[in-house]
């Protein structure tokens, strides 16, 4: 019985509370991962961030895409903020100050980030007003955690003020605070059907979903090469052991150059795991 009270109470309330209700508790889950406090704790290189960039651009790539072929939509006409949130300019300058003019052809995208980018791009051709839901828990990330991962980003890689940095600033939104509170205004007007919101609702749900299942399936992954690289590590010793001086000068070159080649994939694995903290962060800030 209270259970359905509190349904129905949801139900009652605006847009804005209703998804911060229906996802409080995938929110804590993604707030309390030791990969999000990790990142909160300082714990960035500058190869994580490189890729993080790279893995943002793709992502709103195909968000702004969609927010702007359905700009005259009804559900995304009283959200459509391009001059004071639109990312993608930005991430491209920081793309190009790390990897130069010809960025586009060094960048590298995790699969998770592209499967990400196709259902942004299936909302925006099937149900438009889904896209309330993505670009609340993005932009307002953005503005919100984004100001504390920028700072944070700073420190941790010694970067001068705004170089590198363009994706956490909005030149165009002078107080983060009043305009979060237009936007959640802007959003609440939203006249949708009982089904769509239903549908909203879900969305904002998948939007969290889709980060934690990013990170239990690169934990995994992580996990699975780690152990890898520690029995290359034992045979290497062991063959060092086992061997003359003369063998090993012979030989351990090809065994070093192996256990390097295995060295590199935790170390990528490590890299994609601080790609999606990072966008975890920017969505539990958003609330």
């Amino acid at each position: 019985m209270e259970k359905k009270h509190t349904q129905t109470a949801i139900m009652d309330s605006e847009l804005s509370e209703q998804i911060k209700a229906v996802t409080k508790e995938v929110h804590v889950r993604a707030e309390n991962t030791e990969l999000m406090l990790s990142y909160q704790r300082g714990r960035v290189s500058l190869q994580q961030y490189q890729l993080l960039l790279c893995s943002l651009y793709k992502i709103y790539e195909a968000l702004e895409e969609a927010l702007d072929t359905n700009a005259s939509h009804h559900a995304v006409a009283p959200i459509y903020f391009p001059q004071e949130l639109a990312r993608l300019e930005s991430i491209g300058k920081d793309l190009e100050y790390f990897y130069g003019q010809s960025w586009r052809e060094k960048i590298t995208v995790p699969a998770a980030t592209l499967r990400y980018a196709q259902r942004l791009r299936e909302v925006g051709r099937d149900h438009p007003e889904y896209l309330l839901a993505h670009a609340y828990t993005r932009y307002l990330g953005d503005l919100s955690g984004g100001q504390v991962l920028g700072r944070i980003t700073q420190k941790s890689l010694g970067l001068k003020s705004g170089e590198g940095l363009s994706f956490f600033s909005f030149p165009g939104v002078s107080s983060p605070n009043l305009f979060k509170q237009l936007y959640r205004s802007r959003m609440n007007s939203v006249e949708l059907t009982e089904e769509q919101r239903s549908g909203v609702l879900q969305e904002a749900l998948d939007a969290f979903q889709l980060n934690i299942q990013v990170f239990n399936e690169l934990q995994e992954s992580l996990s699975c090469v780690s152990d890898t690289e520690n029995e290359v590590r034992q045979r290497h010793t062991q063959h060092k052991q086992n061997t003359t001086t003369t063998t090993t000068t012979t030989t351990d070159g090809g065994v070093c150059e192996a256990l390097r080649s295995s060295s590199l994939v935790p170390r990528f694995l490590r890299t994609l795991l601080g790609v999606f903290v990072v966008l975890a962060v920017g969505m539990v800030y958003a609330f």
